[in-house]
This record gives structure tokens, sequence and C-alpha cells, in this order.
């Protein structure tokens, strides 16, 4: 659902770009942050199997109501609607990330089911990683190729299909309740170690003894051992601290560079990849990264005396991440090179189009607008017309061919606008406010401009739209490449070629049967495929940092703090998305390629600090720990 979920916030609930991603991100720290209740609604109430059912429904429901809110004919408010489901989807992940691999942990007998407990657990996270790619392939498609309610795309088979087998999943997880083990709430340690730390405090500010830790005053009513096991927690939690601020570049993949593959050609001759489709990147890459770097990078640099421990790998994994940002930013800035000229205060633009195949100048009487000429078939743009406020003008259109038509038109242009005009072959002069902005979805635009209203068809293999008579309306089309043009029935000999964010006047002669186009807006230059390097490299980040960050948090707990250091270290992703959502809101800078560059910076700051701390941190010895179904 994520991998879609960033289109939807921006191009059917019409978020701006810093909403969309506010609204991303607070949906993703939720998502984080609700498993730490789980657990402990799990461990100290319910227990995993009521709790993973109960939340279970919760999350389908959300799922449902997502359906629901971007379903058209319904009428739900679609903004408020989709936020609550968006919510109760978060609040659904709570119960079930921290639940379901302890519960499935708990059906073996150990140590003698240790080969199957590790057989389990191997298809459970293969399960997770298979789900996670064929949702990534196929949501976009649902959400793109499906056509629904009227729309061209149709994000509410995308959110339903999720819905529909979350319930299939519910049915099949109850269905095998007898033969389940199902263990009664034993406490959680989470709760534990808040008691302790809170009693800790509460005592060192009423004692006027001094002790050597301010811990050792809980010692009395929470015993030596849990005491000496969350000092060593503690130490290994400092060195998560900086952790949030790569969380807060990583997860950027679904909001960020989505919208940034949304401003790309995705063009590749036979197929277009869609903005979406290019977070398949990043799992096909850890697929293969995993044991390349298991088997021959890491090796490799430890002959060299390179990266041999875990705080060493996940410097270097962090100083990766910036690396990508970096790049992120420096093609973001070639995308931003190509962006169309916007009207501003103090200016209009202008468009004069002839679809006929007559020579016509055109005069005005005000000095701001020069006389030209229109050659057939042509167009004359001027992108900076001083203008202040709303002016009328008179427009004369004078034709220098033989029997071709004049015109005269008074009309009221204000300030801050683009505006097209052209003349037909009644004499009649047609002026329409222009939209040069590229469109919120990326697929190209087209605005007919017609010598004589007729009725024109666009079709692209079985796909057709149709402009009725007289409609010089702007159209999205939703696919971009060759596209046949049909007037009056009759087909022309000749297509039009729309890419990726560009946007068309067609000028369309019916005596002539012919047409021509005019870019108003250049598409997309810049290949979709330059993202492949900042994915690889994140990619390469993620082996390093993620992987390593989670077996030195596991290794370096003692026996009863590895649940809890494994819960914090996720609980940094929460913070880390925190960060984005703070940052967007903020909205320091107007392009997003200086948004990188700070995200870049803040990273290489955040490596300083965490280089500092590691080299203070003294490792604790791994203990021989007896198999269970947590490892």
């Amino acid at each position: 659902m994520r991998a879609v979920l960033i289109l939807y916030l921006r191009n059917i609930l019409l978020f701006s770009d810093a909403k969309s991603l506010v609204t991303y991100h607070t949906f993703s720290m939720s998502a984080y942050f609700f498993p730490i209740v789980g657990a402990i609604i799990s461990d100290s109430f319910l227990g995993k199997f009521n709790t993973i059912f109960y939340v279970s429904m919760i999350y389908a429901s959300g799922c449902i109501l997502l359906a629901l809110s971007a379903t058209d004919p319904i009428g739900l408010p679609k903004a408020e609607f989709s936020i609550l489901g968006l919510m109760l989807i978060a609040i659904g992940t709570g119960g079930i990330k921290p639940c379901v691999s302890a519960f499935g942990g708990d059906q073996f007998r150990l140590p003698q089911q240790a080969k199957e407990v590790e057989r389990f657990f191997s298809l459970f996270y293969f399960s997770i990683n298979a789900g996670s790619l064929l949702s990534t392939i196929i949501t976009p498609i649902l959400r793109n190729d499906v056509h629904c309610f009227g729309n061209e795309n149709c994000f509410p088979l995308a959110f339903a299909v999720p819905g529909f087998l979350m319930i299939i999943a519910i049915v099949i997880f109850v269905a095998g309740r007898p033969t389940y083990k199902i263990k009664k709430p034993e406490g959680n340690v989470i709760v534990q170690v808040t008691k302790c730390i809170v009693c800790g405090i509460k005592n060192k500010i009423k004692s006027n003894e001094k002790k050597e830790h301010w811990l050792d005053y809980a010692k009395e009513k929470h015993g030596e051992n849990l005491i000496k096991d969350i000092k060593v927690a503690l130490h290994v939690l400092v060195l998560f601290l900086p952790l949030p601020i790569f969380w807060a570049l990583y997860d950027q993949q679904g909001s960020g560079w989505t919208l940034m593959a949304v401003r790309m050609d995705g063009n590749i001759g036979f197929y277009t990849i869609l903005p979406d489709h290019m977070q398949l990147v990043n799992p096909l890459l850890i697929l293969a990264f995993i044991p390349l770097f298991s088997y021959g990078i890491y090796p490799l640099l430890a002959k060299c005396n390179l990266l041999k421990t875990s705080l060493q790998r996940m410097t270097c994994g962090g100083l990766l991440t910036a690396v990508a940002f970096a790049v992120s930013a420096v093609v973001m800035i070639a995308i931003e090179k190509n962006d169309p000229v916007l009207p501003s205060a103090g200016n209009i633009q202008l468009r004069a189009h002839n679809p006929s195949n007559c020579i016509t100048s055109v005069s005005t009487d005000m000095s701001e607008i020069k006389p030209f000429t229109l050659e057939p078939k042509s167009s004359y743009v001027n992108q900076d017309i001083e203008w202040s406020g709303e002016k009328s003008i008179t427009f004369t259109f004078k034709a220098i061919t033989k029997d071709c038509p004049d015109g005269v038109q008074k009309i009221s242009l204000s300030e801050k606008k683009a505006y097209g005009i052209f003349i037909q072959a009644n004499g009649t002069i047609r002026l329409y406010e222009d939209d040069v902005a590229k469109t919120r979805t990326g697929f190209p635009v087209v605005r007919t401009i017609p010598y004589t209203d007729i009725d024109v068809t666009y079709t692209q293999k079985t796909k057709s739209i149709n402009i009725n008579s007289g409609n010089i309306s702007a159209r999205e089309f939703f696919r971009p490449g060759h596209w046949s043009v049909e007037v009056g029935g009759k087909q022309l000999n000749k297509t039009i070629y729309l890419q990726l964010g560009g946007i068309y006047a067609v000028l369309l002669d019916k005596e002539q049967m012919d047409f021509s186009y005019t870019i108003v807006t250049q598409p997309n230059a810049i290949h979709i495929a330059w993202l492949l390097l900042q994915y690889f490299i994140i990619t390469a980040a993620e082996i390093m940092f993620v992987i390593t960050g989670l077996e030195f948090s596991y290794s370096q707990a003692p026996v009863s703090m590895k649940a809890l250091l494994q819960a914090c270290f996720l609980l940094t992703t929460a913070f880390g998305n925190l960060i984005i959502v703070i940052i967007s809101s903020m909205e320091f800078f107007e392009k997003k390629s200086h948004d990188f560059f700070l995200y870049c910076g803040l990273m290489v700051v955040d490596m300083l600090i965490f280089t500092f701390l590691a080299m203070r941190y003294k490792y604790v010895k791994k203990e021989e720990s007896p198999p269970s179904s947590e490892n």
C-alpha cells in the first residue's frame, strides 16, 4: 500500500508536496511507534494470539476504509477518512509487527526443535520479502493500468486488494487456533525496565546517600541482576541516539525519491517505468547484496584489515547514505533545470497559435506586446511580457494569405498568468488561460487547437480519448508514446509522440486534413535510470547499517534485554520519520535539491557524532546463550 501512497496523497487528495511528505512519514512514524504498545499489550494483558487477532481486524478495517474513501461514488470525505484509515492500519501494525514472529517461535519445543525453528524463521522472512516484492510490482499496476469509476487510475482497487487478502489471512490464522500453543502473558521487559528506571530516579532524588550509579538506588526493589542488565543496555542505547537521522534519509525512497521519479522520463522503448515501480530496485538489490557482502566484500575488506567491527561497518553505511543523497541532489538539480518557466508577479506569458495554412500578422494596441507574424502551422511564444494588474488589450489578426480570415478582439489579461490565443476559419478569436506547469502525475497533457470546430479522437492501441467539437480544454493523457489522430471519423496519416511531463498544443486544420504540434512545456529530460546509482548506494548502506545494527544490538545486549534493544532499534525508525515530518513542515527551501543537500549534511554530521561514540564504546564479549525462538 505504501508503494502508491505518496502518489495518492499528492494526485488524488491534492496535497502539496510538503503536506504529502508530512502525511506519509507521520503514517510511517506511527507504524513503527505502535509496535512498542502492541508488545506491552501482548506480553502484559491479552497474549500474542488475541493481540494478533484483534489488531488484524483493525488493520483490515483500515485497508477497507482507505479503499472506500478513495471510491468516488460512495462520496465519503476523501482526506478525513483516508487519514482515519491510515491510522487504523498503523495501529494494526502495532499488534502484528512484534507478535507474529514471536508467536511462531512459541510453537516449537527447544532445544529439541532448533532446526525446525531456524527453518520456520527462514520461511517467515522469505515470505515477508516475497510479499513486499510482489506488492511493489502489483499495486502500481492496479493503480495505473486499471480504470474504474470513470477515472484513468484505480486507487480504490490498489487499496482494496490488500484489505481483502488481510481478511483471508485472518480467517486462515483463526482456523488454526486448535493446533496452536498459546502461552499466557508473563509480563513485558519494557514495562519492567521502565519501572526500574523510574524507581531509580525517584529514589536518587529522595535519598542523601551517594551510590556509584543512579540505577543502584532501585537495587533493593528490582534486584541486582536486572540493574546490571539495564546498565549494559543503556551503554548500547547511547549509540542508538544518532540512528534516527539514517532513517530520515532511508525512508524517503517511498516518498521524496518517488516524487522525484514522477519528474523523470521512464520510457525504455517497449515499456514505460512507473515512478512507484522504482521502489522495486531496493528489495531486488537486497537479495543480491546480502550474499555478496557476507561472502565477498566483508572477507575481502577483512584481509585488508578494514571494516572488521560492527560499528566500523555502520559508520561506513551511514556515510554511504550521505553519498546517496548527494547523488540525489545532483540528479535533482538536473531535473530542476528542466522545470518550466512559470508566470510570476509583474509579467504574463502569451502563446499565439496558427492552426491554418495561412500567413497571419498579429498586432495589439499596447506597446508591451510587439507585432509578430504567424507562419502556417506555427506558434509564437513570449514568456516575459511586463504586465501589472488587469488590463484590456485589443488583438488584431490580419491575413496576409488570400481568402484567410481577419479578426479583432478586445480582451482582459491579468498578471501572473499564461494565455493562449488563436483565430479560427470563421474569424472568431479564441482566448484561453494556459497552464504551463507539469502535472502532478507526470503524464503528458494535450490541448487541441482547431482551425474549424470538429470532433477529434486520439488513439493508442485499445485506448481512445475523444475531444468534442469546440472543446479546447487541456486533457491529460495517461499513456505516453505514439497516438494516432482521427478527425471527423477520418484517420490522419501521421501520429503525435507524447512524452512524460510534456504539455502539447495540437494545431489542427480540417481543410488540409493535417496537424502540427507545439511543445508548450518541455517533457521530462532526465531518464529515470539515473536513480539506479542512488538506489545502488543506499542499498549497500542498508546492508552495512541496518543488518549490522540489528546484529550488533542483539549480540551486545544481555539475554534479558535482547527484545528491548531490538524494539528500541526499530523505534529509531519512528523518530527518523518524525525528523522528516519536522523538516518537511518547515519548508526551508523551495527546491528539493536543497532539501537533499540538507539531509546529506545532517548525515555527515551525524556520522561524526556516531564515530565519536563508537570510539569510546567497549564491546561486550558474546555470551553462549541457549537456543530459543528469538535466535
